[in-house]
């Protein structure tokens, strides 16, 4: 794959700390999809909370728009070995949006589900500390190809998992695989520990 112009390396920014073992820095926000790209209308979206609540919700956009909004600012690491650092996104915390469900004490994992058929895997208290449901980037409403009009961020992971066009959270008790974690992606994906696939693909 062909990387990304404005392209320095990490160690000739300084930036060793901020930048994970194997990414080079752009300056650019590549799009990376695997197949077609939704055609979501807003006046049909909704979002679904079900699973291991005790009572599940489903939200349209008027609705989850009226839900406090905050601005967070991350850098972003895709599996594919760039990063793009200082982003600034604004959104919905997920923990607001699903406690408002009464999460049950078994909860260990979450799915994020969305328009497309796309799925990932991620545990439950990590997302509930840093997870953002972002609908804007950089002062601007996230561009359809990068997941308008709602994408959740998890900026301590790969990008995978930072799922686009999101539009169901399910809570679970046990881990279950998402879609590239099904096709090869390692389970976790933390970029510190450079765990982009399964293990056994990269002995």
């Amino acid at each position: 794959m062909k990387r990304p112009d404005q392209v320095k390396t990490a160690p000739d920014q300084g930036l060793g700390d901020r930048v994970p073992p194997g990414q080079f820095v752009t300056e650019k926000f590549p799009v990376l999809t695997y197949g077609s790209e939704p055609k979501i209308n807003i006046a049909t979206w909704q979002i679904r909370v079900f699973g291991l609540v005790q009572q599940e919700i489903t939200l349209n956009w008027e609705q989850f728009s009226t839900l406090p909004w905050r601005t967070v600012n991350a850098d972003f690491h895709c599996v594919t070995q760039w990063s793009a650092l200082d982003n600034t996104w604004e959104g919905v915390d997920f923990a607001d949006l699903v406690e408002a469900t009464g999460p049950l004490p078994e909860t260990n994992f979450m799915m994020a589900h969305s328009y497309g058929g796309y799925s990932t895997n991620l545990p439950f208290d990590i997302v509930m500390q840093e997870g953002l449901l972002a609908h804007k980037q950089d002062g601007e409403p996230i561009g359809k190809s990068h997941g308008w009009p709602l994408r959740l961020i998890v900026p301590s992971l790969y990008g995978w998992k930072s799922a686009k066009w999101v539009n169901g959270i399910e809570l679970l008790a046990e881990d279950s695989p998402g879609f590239w974690e099904q096709r090869g992606y390692n389970n976790n994906g933390d970029p510190w520990k450079e765990e982009r696939f399964w293990p056994e693909l990269t002995r």
